[in-house]
């Protein structure tokens, strides 16, 4: 089975169809990796075929691995993923990890959280244009100490993110989710005492060209901004500071084209440090913007 599925990946010219061959299997047959090289030599049930037949034929016809496989990992998180939401990419966990990295600086205890310790909660972070939850639950999976809330303003969107937030257990206990745009979303009583605010807004222009594999798939509202693809950030970045603690951080995800009108955006504004961060890629990515310079 996996070499044939290899083999129709192949000839599809997906990226890397030796990984997408095991993901596929292991979707169909709940074998892992060593499992599937033991049992390589036996015969394959009727259902397991016409099972990874479907996907293979979901796969050619442009679907994305992800949406195929109906989960991806973010941040060692397993998410549910359909084409209600944006697939979590590798360039989004750098938010996550800054997110994080602001609240220790503001010298709050990172770490995983303990069984034991419920929802207790003493400040509260947020992930505006949450889609999956997959930022709310990275942040949430190291603050113990956290509460997240979790907003956007697509209800099926929303419902990704419920279904995520109630599979990952405890966490589930200090993420709150609510319907909304941006910061209209949060109750007026978070207002001027969040922490750290992370998101990936839409940012792409109107006129920007997307793979076939985005634009017919990836939900068009998460994608695209207006004209200048920045119409999202400025937002986020000229109403955060009323909502955003004393000491706040806002964490955006930009696009790397972006970076230096994002960051005059930010001054603007009126926050006191502003600076972008890399991904994973070493491409501009994560726009930092603080309330107060780093003493």
């Amino acid at each position: 089975m996996r070499a044939d599925a290899e083999a129709q990946l192949r000839a599809m010219g997906v990226h890397d169809p030796v990984a997408e061959s095991r993901w596929l299997l292991e979707a169909v047959t709940g074998m892992d990796v060593a499992e599937q090289i033991l049992e390589s030599e036996g015969p394959a049930t009727r259902r397991a075929t016409a099972e990874l037949d479907a996907l293979l034929a979901r796969r050619a016809a442009g679907e994305p691995i992800q949406y195929v496989l109906g989960a991806w990992t973010f941040c060692d998180l397993e998410l549910l993923i359909d084409p209600r939401v944006l697939i979590p990419r590798p360039e989004t966990e750098v938010v996550a990890q800054i997110g994080v990295a602001e609240v220790e600086r503001l010298g709050e205890r990172v770490g995983a959280p303990e069984p034991w310790g419920g929802g207790l909660t003493h400040y509260a972070v947020a992930d505006l244009g949450t889609g999956a939850a997959a930022l709310a639950l990275a942040l949430a999976a190291s603050l113990p100490d956290a509460e997240v809330w979790a907003t956007d303003v697509s209800e099926p969107a929303l419902a990704v993110a419920h279904a995520n937030i109630a599979a990952s257990g405890t966490l589930a206990t200090r993420v709150r989710v609510a319907h909304g745009s941006w910061f209209d979303a949060l109750p007026l009583e978070l207002r001027g005492s969040l922490l750290v605010v992370v998101s990936n807004p839409p940012y792409i222009a109107d006129h920007e060209v997307l793979p076939a594999s985005v634009v017919d798939w990836e939900p068009s509202q998460a994608l695209i901004s207006g004209p200048t693809g920045l119409e999202a950030v400025e937002h986020l970045l000229t109403t955060a500071p009323e909502w955003l603690d004393e000491a706040g951080t806002l964490v955006l995800e930009v696009a790397p084209h972006q970076a230096e009108p994002a960051m005059s955006m930010a001054w603007a504004a009126g926050f006191a440090e502003v600076f972008v961060r890399p991904d994973l890629a070493g491409h501009d990515r994560a726009l930092v913007a603080r309330r107060r310079a780093d003493r």
